[in-house]
């Protein structure tokens, strides 16, 4: 059975082969699509059954990172992206894409509301940008992509805002009481609250996260790989095939 799975790109867009390549390592068959070829017609994102948004900096991030994505999936795209996700579909977000997921509202998606922006990504603190290998700790979460063999998770960083903040308190609560804490980081590179690194909707098939597993696919894309036996596989490539197997199924 061919899995199908669209890799979502805008002007800015700058990792899109990279993911493309871990999803086809998973056992995916993906598509290098511009968002433009959805909200024209020419693609149907109902034709696919993952939807990855890659890291980069679309649109130059010159009203924020991410915004001009975010709107044209909020406003373009209203019904379309919902729709997906309603079906059982998924859908990760990874750096810039999770920052296109929070402002489009997509996430946290209480309650199966994926058009209001309820935290958000912004700059570092201390600012400055970061680009480095962190260490991420898994939580109790109901993210279909963490479901096997990610107790810890090292993966590079590569952003100037990747801070992320709840808009309040109770949002906070509701992230931790419905399980939709994915990640924490070790140490916190960038002020988050409460360390947080990734997290997904309430249905869990949705998942974002600053942190970039598609770069690390082999044993020698980690830092250490110079000391001691080397890995035949990098740590993130089980995320993608986390949720090929729960299409499978």
């Amino acid at each position: 059975m061919v899995m199908k799975a669209i890799v979502l790109r805008a002007p800015g867009t700058n990792c899109d082969y990279e993911t493309m390549f871990a999803l086809r390592s998973a056992g995916f068959a993906p598509e290098n699509v511009h968002i433009n070829e959805l909200i024209n017609g020419r693609k149907k994102l109902g034709n696919y059954r993952l939807l990855a948004l890659p890291g980069g900096f679309a649109s130059g991030d010159y009203l924020g990172s991410g915004k001009v994505f975010a709107n044209k999936l909020l406003f373009k795209l209203k019904d379309e992206a919902p729709e997906f996700i309603k079906s059982g579909s998924l859908v990760i977000g990874i750096c810039n894409g999770f920052q296109v997921l929070v402002k489009a509202g997509i996430l946290p998606g209480f309650r199966n509301n994926y058009s209001e922006q309820l935290t958000t990504l912004t700059l570092n603190n201390p600012s400055g940008f970061q680009c480095r290998w962190v260490r991420l700790l898994k939580q109790n979460s109901k993210c279909v992509f963490t479901s096997e063999g990610l107790e810890t998770l090292n993966v590079p960083i590569a952003h100037g805002e990747g801070q992320f903040v709840p808009a309040n308190s109770e949002v906070l609560q509701k992230l931790y009481a419905n399980r939709q804490v994915v990640f924490k980081y070790e140490k916190n590179p960038n002020g988050s609250t409460d360390s947080i690194a990734g997290i997904c909707d309430e249905t869990g098939r949705v998942f974002g996260l600053m942190p970039h597993p598609e770069r690390n696919l082999f044993g020698i894309n980690a830092p250490n790989s110079a000391y001691g036996k080397i890995a035949e596989e990098g740590e993130g490539l089980q995320v993608f095939r986390n949720g090929y197997g729960y299409l499978k199924r």
